[in-house]
């Protein structure tokens, strides 16, 4: 069995959806995984990932890459705090917020503690959403090694967080306000009525052909006038074309 043949029966026996991988990459992240557990061909880890539920998920594990931490590239996240939101609070009083490919839970939190000091009290909506279930647990468990929250003031850092064993544990006020669930980006529907969707450093692992169809469905789930926030190293070279209008770097409105 070949590379292609794999990608393809991946696709259509577990639904995953590895053709809109960039294939050079995925190819060497999958050939890394086989060689840790010394499968000799792309038929035989084939069988593996359909017979053992622990090789599955170790191949989602490895395929999503999580890694992220609170407040990752301040520019963008002062420029967030400073500028998006509060001219969304002047329009509405309540944000629908997605966090995609939300990982650890790092992103969405980040969002989180933002809103509660702009608007204390307040609770917006705010969904986050990953292909990995078992990331997903450690987002809503809020524990986290202190090298996550190194861009952080260390004021909030004291305001939101309780250390305990040496990790750091997030307010549990904090951690009731996002809702996490599974999402696959390439897949799955997308909701709606959005006033930010936020998605990260995960685009650039994608063909440019999967990338267009994403940012096609994120310009549908935003209301008039929202916001998408990408990565620093992620840009939509065709935004205009899409309905997008650039407002600074990472930032692009729906027109």
């Amino acid at each position: 069995m070949d590379f292609q043949s794999f990608r393809d029966q991946v696709s259509a026996r577990l639904k995953l959806d590895l053709n809109s991988y960039k294939e050079t990459q995925l190819k060497r992240r999958i050939e890394s995984l086989m060689v840790r557990r010394k499968i000799g061909g792309y038929r035989e880890y084939l069988q593996q990932l359909v017979a053992n539920p622990t090789v599955f998920q170790e191949f989602v594990d490895y395929l999503t890459i999580n890694v992220t931490e609170f407040f990752r590239d301040k520019k963008p996240f002062d420029y967030l705090e400073k500028t998006v939101f509060p001219e969304m609070l002047k329009k509405k009083s309540q944000l629908k917020i997605w966090s995609a490919a939300c990982s650890n839970g790092a992103e969405p939190y980040s969002l989180t503690i933002i809103l509660d000091e702009l608007t204390p009290g307040k609770r917006h909506r705010l969904e986050a959403t990953d292909l990995d279930p078992n990331i997903l647990k450690l987002a809503a468990n809020g524990r986290y090694p202190a090298d996550l929250l190194r861009n952080m003031d260390p004021n909030r850092v004291k305001k939101y967080f309780k250390q305990e064993n040496g990790f750091y544990c997030l307010d549990a006020g904090i951690k009731s306000r996002v809702l996490f669930k599974r999402h696959d980006l390439l897949s799955d529907t997308y909701g709606s009525g959005y006033d930010l969707i936020v998605c990260r450093n995960v685009q650039i692992y994608f063909t440019r052909e999967a990338q267009e169809k994403i940012n096609a469905r994120f310009w549908k789930a935003l209301v008039s006038g929202g916001i998408l926030f990408l990565g620093s190293s992620e840009t939509i070279f065709n935004y205009a074309d899409l309905g997008y209008e650039r407002i600074v770097s990472c930032f692009y409105r729906k027109k």
